[in-house]
C-alpha cells in the first residue's frame, strides 16, 4: 500500500493484464485491489500561499504514519496571488501532489467538480486550505467509510472560532432549515471536511453553489447512509475569510431550488396541475359565488355592486399572477441550466500530475 509511486503501479498492472497465458483473472483482480489507491485528499482554494506548504506537510505526515497511498489535488480557484507557484514546487519534491488551475475564479462548487472528476483514490476527502481543517481527521474519517460502511460523512466544527454573529448565529438558522427541508440529521452541512466514498462523488453532479448540499445531493441520489463525525475547527491562521454574508441568501436559495428540484423535477405536472387545479376550482367556485349574488340582488330586486369596483381585487389579482410567473420563470430558469451542456464548462489553464 503505498510502496510505490502510483502511476508506476498502474503502468505495471495494465502491463501485466496481457499476460493472460501466465495470469489468471483472478490473479489480476487480486493484483489490482492490493494497488489501489487509498485516499484522494481535494483542497479547493482561493488566494491561499501562506498555507499551502504547512497544510501539505501536515497532511503528508498523516498519511505517512498510517502508511496510506494517497494523491492530494488542489484546485486553484483562480487565484491572484503566488498559489499556483507554491503547488508547482511542492509537486516538484512530492509526486503525490496534483493540481488543478482555473482561468479565473469560479467558485468552491466548480473546485469540487473538477477535483471528484480527477481523484482516483477509493475515499475522497474534502478540506478547506486554509489550516481550519485538521488533517489528523483523516484516519478515523477513512475508518468510518472503509470498516463502518458509511457512504459519506460529514465533520462537524462543534466548538467554532468564528464571529458568533456574522458565521455561527446564520450558521445554525440555516443547518437547522437544511435538516429540516432534506431529512438529514446533520449538524454542519457545510463543513469543509467531509469524507466520501468514491462511488459518491462519481455519482453526483456539483454545479452553481451546490456545495453546500453535497449530503442532500448524495441523498437523492441513493446512498443513504449519512454520518456525521465531531472535529476540531482551528482558528484561521494567515489572511482573511474568502465568504461573505451574501453566502447565506444564496444557500437558502439553493436549498428551496434543489428541494424543488428533486421533489418534482421529473413529475412537474403533479406539482403545476395540483397548483393549476385547485386554482382553478377556487376561481370557479369564486365566480358561481359572485354570480349567486348578483342574481339573488337582480331577484330581489336591489342594486348589486360590482367586485371589479374594489382596488384590492386589482391589486390582489396582479399580485398573484406576478408571483406565480416568477416562480414558474424560476422553474423553467433552473431546468434550464440543469440540461445546459456548459453547465460545467470550466476554463482549465494548467493541470500538474494529472
Amino acid at each position: 500500500m503505498g510502496i510505490y509511486p502510483y502511476r508506476v503501479i498502474r503502468l505495471f498492472i495494465h502491463i501485466i493484464s496481457f499476460q493472460e497465458e501466465k495470469y489468471s483473472l483472478e490473479h489480476q483482480t487480486i493484483i489490482i485491489n492490493i494497488y489501489n489507491m487509498d485516499l484522494t485528499v481535494i483542497v479547493p482554494l482561493y488566494n491561499e500561499e501562506e498555507s499551502l506548504p504547512e497544510l501539505f506537510a501536515w497532511i503528508k505526515r498523516v498519511m505517512d504514519e498510517h502508511h496510506y497511498s494517497y494523491e492530494v489535488i488542489f484546485v486553484n480557484d483562480g487565484s491572484t496571488d503566488h498559489s499556483w507557484d507554491v503547488i508547482e514546487d511542492l509537486n516538484k519534491k512530492n509526486p503525490e501532489v496534483k493540481g488543478i488551475k482555473f482561468r479565473r475564479n469560479y467558485g468552491k462548487s466548480a473546485a469540487l467538480y473538477c477535483g471528484f472528476e480527477a481523484a482516483e483514490g477509493d475515499v475522497v476527502i474534502t478540506m478547506d486550505a486554509d489550516l481550519q481543517d485538521s488533517p489528523d481527521e483523516i484516519p478515523e474519517l477513512y475508518k468510518m467509510i472503509m470498516e463502518e460502511k458509511y457512504d459519506l460523512v460529514s465533520g462537524w466544527k462543534k466548538k467554532r472560532y468564528d464571529s458568533k454573529l456574522t458565521k455561527n448565529l446564520p450558521s445554525k438558522l440555516f443547518n437547522a432549515t437544511t435538516r429540516l427541508i432534506s431529512g438529514i440529521k446533520l449538524h454542519d452541512f457545510n463543513c469543509g471536511l467531509k469524507a466520501y466514498k468514491k462511488d459518491v462523488i462519481k455519482s453526483i453532479e456539483v454545479y452553481g453553489e451546490m456545495h453546500r448540499y453535497i449530503p442532500y445531493l448524495a441523498k437523492n441520489a441513493g446512498f443513504e447512509k449519512i454520518g456525521e463525525k465531531v472535529v476540531i475547527h482551528q482558528a484561521r491562521k494567515y489572511g482573511d475569510s474568502k465568504f461573505g454574508i451574501n453566502r447565506f441568501v444564496n444557500g437558502y436559495l439553493d436549498l428551496l431550488s434543489l428541494w424543488f428540484l428533486s421533489t418534482f423535477g421529473k413529475k412537474p405536472m403533479h406539482f403545476f396541475g395540483v397548483v393549476g387545479s385547485l386554482m382553478f376550482i377556487i376561481g370557479f367556485i369564486a365566480i358561481c359565488i359572485v354570480g349567486w349574488n348578483k342574481l339573488s340582488c337582480i331577484i330581489n330586486g336591489t342594486p348589486a355592486p360590482l367586485v371589479t369596483d374594489s382596488p384590492y381585487f386589482h391589486i390582489s389579482l396582479t399580485l398573484m399572477v406576478i408571483g406565480t410567473q416568477l416562480f414558474l420563470s424560476g422553474f423553467i430558469g433552473e431546468m434550464v441550466a440543469r440540461n445546459s451542456s456548459e453547465r460545467n464548462d470550466y476554463k482549465i489553464e494548467k493541470k500538474i500530475n494529472l
